[in-house]
């Protein structure tokens, strides 16, 4: 499918392609419980990808254990996420969607401990790996 095809797509064909958590997570902005993701521990090298359109998104070795609960990252493969102001549940938050499909995937925290000092912080069910 080509890129802008992703973003055409009906509600729908999102329900018919996704699993129901992956559908609330990534058309819902829901989340994961935490501690629950499959992706949870860093010890990966290969690539992550959005889970409804499989575009990379992060690279194993930019992720860390941050202890919070979901997968975190330093940083994003550059142009594979955009960002939105996010005012939902009472706080001011940044949330990380997919450039491809629009999907969200989690939110970036300024409170990393590597050098970029960012936290994606993201959730499992939106995302698929793939070893190298």
């Amino acid at each position: 499918m080509a890129n802008n095809e992703w973003k055409k797509l009906s509600e729908s064909e999102w329900r018919e392609k996704l699993s129901d958590d992956a559908y609330h997570v990534l058309r819902e902005k829901g989340t994961e419980r935490p501690f629950t993701g499959q992706y949870l521990v860093a010890d990966k090298q290969g690539v992550y990808r959005c889970a409804g359109c499989g575009q990379p998104i992060f690279e194993g070795d930019t992720q860390f254990d941050s202890h919070c609960g979901w997968p975190s990252f330093d940083s994003a493969i550059d142009g594979a996420v955009y960002y939105e102001k996010d005012t939902s549940h009472g706080m001011v938050r940044v949330e990380v969607l997919c450039s491809r499909c629009d999907g969200h995937l989690g939110h970036l925290f300024n409170d990393g401990p590597t050098e970029t000092g960012q936290r994606y912080c993201i959730n499992s069910v939106a995302m698929s790996y793939e070893e190298e």
